[in-house]
C-alpha cells in the first residue's frame, strides 16, 4: 500500500476527510449540510455570543496591539552563562534544572511577566537572541530548560521510555527524520518536511527552541481559538455545538482504552473566586481522527460524523484566515499558551548546511495556570503526573517518540 493511501483507512463510515484540508471539499461538505439539515442558531447553554480579551486577536491588529517579542540583551546573555556554569558545577544532569539550580536573579522578573503575559494576555512570546552555537547540544539544552523554568517550572513527559526503559523523556527535537526512518512507519508530521495543519499538543505551554532553520518555507503560524470561537459564535452556532459534544478521540498510545470520548471545546465561565477566569479552551490533533501515514485512523473505532468532519475543516480554515507567522530565527525560543492557541506550520525544504531543527518542551505553570477540564485530566496526567528530576531524560539526538512510531502513537 502507498504511503499516500495509509492515513484513508479508518473506519466504515468514516468521512471523506484526509489530514491534509482539501478546501473544496470542506465548501462542498459545507454547502450540502446547509442545504439539507436544520442545523441549530442557539448556541449550547450558557455560552458567550462573543469572548471580550487580550486573547482575542488576528493577523489584521495584533502587531499594532503587541510587541511579542522579548530580545535578550548581552546582560541577559551574562546572567544565562553564569547561570550554565553554576548548574555544571553541581555534576548533575538536565533534570535537575531548576530556578534554584539555574539562577537568574535578574533576568528572573522578565522571565516571569513573559509567563503572565502567556497565560493571561496574549498567550504567545518570543524570547530572542540566545547564542546557540556558542554552546554545545547539552549545555544549550540546559541553557533552554534554565530559562525556561523561570517560565514554568514544571516540565511534562513527551515519551514515557527511553533506550527500551521506562523514563521521563523531557524534550522532543522536531526535526525531519524520514531519511533515518521508513517514511510509512511515521505517525506525525512533525518528523517529516510536510505542513502541519492547525492543532494544538499537550499541556499548558508549548516552548519550541530553534536550534536551525530551514533552507525555505517551515514558517510558524499561531492563531487564536478565541478569535475562532467568536466568529462561529456569530455566524455558525451549530458548529460550537458540535464542538462541545463528546468525539471519538483515538489514542495511539497502545496503553488504555483505544479512544476516548470527549468534547474539543470547553467553556468555563467566570466566577466569585477571583481566581477562576473565563476561560474558552479548543484541544484537538487533527490526525486523531484522521490519521497520518504510518498512523491512519482505526477500524474498529466510530468514524467521525459529517458535522464533525465539517467541525474540524472550519476550525482549520479560520485558524488559518487570521493566523500571524512568525519568521523563527535561530536562538528564538517561541512560548504559547496551549490552551487559547492553535499552531502550525508550512512545509518545508533542507539543503546539506541548513536542517530545520526544533526542540520542544511541554511546560506548567503552577502560579498562572488555567483549571484543567475533568475530561482532560487523565491527558494531563499523562505529561505531568510522576515526572522526577531523577527520570528525566533529555536526548541530545533527534527521534521519533513512540507515540507518533508506527502502530504506537499517541494524540500530539
Amino acid at each position: 500500500m502507498a504511503i499516500a493511501d495509509l492515513a484513508k483507512s479508518g473506519p466504515a463510515g468514516q468521512p471523506d476527510i484526509g489530514y491534509t484540508p482539501d478546501y473544496k471539499k470542506y465548501l462542498a461538505r459545507t454547502e450540502r449540510r446547509l442545504a439539507n439539515e436544520t442545523l441549530s442558531k442557539e448556541l449550547p447553554p450558557g455560552f458567550p455570543k462573543k469572548l471580550e480579551s487580550d486573547l482575542v486577536w488576528d493577523n489584521t491588529d495584533i502587531a499594532s496591539r503587541y510587541d511579542w517579542t522579548l530580545q535578550l540583551s548581552p546582560a541577559d546573555l551574562e546572567e544565562l552563562d553564569a547561570a550554565l556554569q553554576q548548574f555544571k558545577s553541581l555534576g548533575k544532569p538536565p533534570g535537575y534544572v531548576n530556578q534554584e539550580t539555574f539562577p537568574l536573579a535578574e533576568l528572573h522578573n522578565k522571565l516571569r511577566n513573559v509567563s503572565k503575559e502567556i497565560h493571561d494576555g496574549f498567550g504567545f512570546k518570543v524570547v530572542r537572541g540566545i547564542p546557540i552555537d556558542k554552546y554545545t547540544r547539552e549545555e544549550a539544552l540546559i541553557v533552554y530548560a534554565g530559562l525556561a523554568s523561570h517560565i514554568a517550572l514544571i516540565r511534562g513527559r513527551q515519551d514515557h521510555q527511553w533506550d527500551g526503559k521506562p523514563a521521563d523523556v523531557a524534550v522532543n527535537h522536531i526535526k525531519d527524520m524520514t531519511a533515518k526512518v521508513d517514511a510509512s512507519k511515521i505517525g506525525a508530521p512533525a518528523y517529516t518536511t510536510d505542513k502541519q495543519v492547525f492543532h494544538t499538543d499537550s499541556g499548558d505551554i508549548i516552548a519550541l527552541l530553534c536550534l536551525e532553520t530551514a533552507a525555505e518555507g517551515g514558517l510558524s503560524k499561531l492563531s487564536s481559538s478565541w478569535r475562532v470561537y467568536n466568529e462561529l459564535a456569530e455566524t455558525r452556532p451549530d458548529l460550537i455545538r458540535t464542538l462541545a459534544e463528546p468525539w471519538p478521540v483515538e489514542n495511539f498510545d497502545g496503553r488504555g482504552q483505544p479512544y476516548v470520548n470527549r468534547p474539543l471545546l470547553f467553556y468555563q465561565p467566570a466566577s466569585s473566586n477571583l481566581s477562576n477566569k473565563e476561560r474558552l479552551i479548543i484541544q484537538y490533533a487533527r490526525r486523531t481522527f484522521t490519521g497520518f501515514q504510518g498512523l491512519p485512523r482505526s477500524a474498529n473505532i466510530p468514524p467521525i460524523t459529517e458535522a464533525q468532519a465539517e467541525a474540524l475543516d472550519t476550525l482549520h480554515f479560520l485558524a488559518e484566515k487570521h493566523a500571524l507567522s512568525l519568521d523563527f530565527q535561530k536562538g528564538d525560543v517561541q512560548f504559547v499558551n496551549n490552551l487559547s492557541i492553535f499552531h502550525a506550520r508550512d512545509g518545508f525544504v533542507d539543503s546539506d548546511v541548513k536542517k530545520r531543527h526544533l526542540v520542544r518542551l511541554w511546560l506548567r505553570d503552577e502560579e498562572f495556570a488555567w483549571r484543567i477540564p475533568e475530561e482532560l485530566k487523565s491527558r494531563w496526567d499523562k505529561v505531568y503526573e510522576g515526572v522526577t528530576a531523577e527520570n528525566q531524560v533529555f536526548p541530545l539526538e533527534p527521534f521519533v517518540r513512540s507515540a507518533s512510531l508506527g502502530k504506537a502513537g499517541g494524540e500530539k
